[in-house]
C-alpha cells in the first residue's frame, strides 16, 4: 500500500468531505476494492473517516479534519500551480503529483488551477544551443539533504585532484543550470559544484542542521564573494549609448554605468584578470574604447598582435 495514495485519499477527503469507494478508484485509478482498503487502513491508523451506509452514504472525515487542502484559497492554489506547472513537463513524478493536487482541490478551483499549471513553458537553453543536463547525482544529493543524512563525496577540485570528505548536505542551489551543494565540512561552510561530485555515497548517520541557518542567505555570502573575486580588476570603457546595454547583458553585475561624457556612456567593467575583459571587448573592433587601464588596453594589442600575426593578408 503506497503511502503517497493515501495521502491523495486524505486530500480528497478534506476537499469534498464525502466520498464513496468508487468515486476514489475512478480518481486514483485503482481498484474499488484496493479504493476501500485504504479508507480502512486510514481509519485504522486513527485517521477520523467513518463510513455512513445507505442511499447518499459514502466515506466522510469528521470534525476538525475537514478542510480545503490545508486552506488554500483560489489565488493561492494558481500562484502554487504557477510555480509548480513548468517543472512538470520533464519529471513524471511532478506530473503525478499536480494531478493528484488537482484532484484534491475544491471543483471551483480546479479550472483555474489547470489553466495556470498549463500557462508557461520553461526553454533553459539559449538560441542555438542547447540546455544542461542535469547531474545524475543531484537526485540523491536531495533525498539526503531532505532525510538529513551525511554523505560521502569524492570530489574533483582544482588540477583534477580528487578527495573524499564526509560532509553534511544542507542544501542545493541551481544557478543558471549549475547546480551547487552547500554543506557542513570539519573545516566548516563549504560549497561544490554538483558536476564536479565524482560519486556520493548517503550514510545511515543523521545530521542536525544549524540552528538559525537559511538557505538563501548562505547562497548571498557565496554570491557577493565569488563576485568580489571575479571583480578585482576593473576598466572604463567608452562606448554609444546604444550599446551599453549589451555591454551589461555581457558582464553582467561585473558591469556598472557611470556617466555620460561627450554623448558616449562610460561603464566600469570587471573581471578577475585583465585578460578576461579583453578577450570579450575584442569582439567589439573599434566600437569600444578602453579610457582606463593600461593592463586590458596592452591585453587587446596583444590579442590583436596574435590575430594579424594568424589571420592577416600578406
Amino acid at each position: 500500500m503506497r503511502a503517497d495514495r493515501l495521502v491523495a485519499v486524505l486530500l480528497l477527503m478534506q476537499a469534498r468531505g464525502r466520498v464513496t469507494a468508487a468515486e476514489l478508484a475512478g480518481e486514483l485509478e485503482v481498484s474499488v476494492a484496493t479504493a476501500r482498503r485504504d479508507l480502512e487502513a486510514l481509519s485504522s491508523a486513527g485517521v477520523p473517516v467513518y463510513s455512513q451506509p445507505g442511499r447518499g452514504g459514502g466515506w466522510r472525515l469528521v470534525g476538525r479534519a475537514r478542510t480545503d487542502l490545508s486552506g488554500l484559497t483560489s489565488s493561492e492554489a494558481r500562484a502554487l500551480f504557477l510555480l509548480v506547472g513548468p517543472a512538470a513537463s520533464g519529471s513524471p513524478e511532478v506530473r503525478a503529483a499536480l494531478r493528484k493536487l488537482v484532484r484534491a482541490l475544491p471543483e471551483t478551483f480546479r479550472e483555474g488551477a489547470l489553466a495556470a499549471a498549463d500557462a508557461v513553458v520553461v526553454d533553459v537553453a539559449g538560441w542555438g544551443g542547447v540546455g544542461r543536463v542535469r547531474p545524475g547525482l543531484v537526485g540523491v544529493l536531495q533525498e539526503a539533504v531532505v532525510g538529513r543524512r551525511r554523505v560521502v563525496l569524492v570530489y574533483e577540485g582544482r588540477g583534477r585532484v580528487r578527495s573524499e570528505r564526509v560532509v553534511e548536505p544542507w542544501g542545493l542551489v541551481d544557478k543558471d543550470e549549475v547546480w551547487y551543494l552547500v554543506a557542513g565540512t570539519g573545516a566548516g561552510e563549504r560549497t561544490f559544484r554538483v558536476d564536479r561530485v565524482v560519486s556520493a555515497r548517503v550514510t545511515d548517520e543523521v545530521f542536525v542542521r544549524p540552528e538559525g541557518f537559511e538557505l538563501s542567505v548562505a547562497w548571498e555570502r557565496v554570491v557577493s564573494e565569488v563576485e568580489r573575486r571575479r571583480g578585482s580588476v576593473s576598466a572604463v570603457v567608452s562606448v554609444e549609448p546604444r550599446f551599453a546595454a549589451v555591454l551589461r547583458d555581457q558582464f553582467g553585475r561585473q558591469c556598472e554605468v557611470l556617466a555620460e561624457v561627450g554623448g558616449r556612456a562610460r561603464l566600469r567593467l570587471s573581471a578577475a584578470a585583465p585578460l578576461m575583459i579583453a578577450q570579450v571587448l575584442a569582439g567589439w573592433g573599434g566600437l569600444v574604447e578602453v579610457v582606463e587601464s593600461e593592463a586590458v588596453r596592452a591585453e587587446l594589442a596583444r590579442l590583436g598582435a596574435e590575430l594579424v600575426a594568424l589571420n592577416g593578408v600578406g
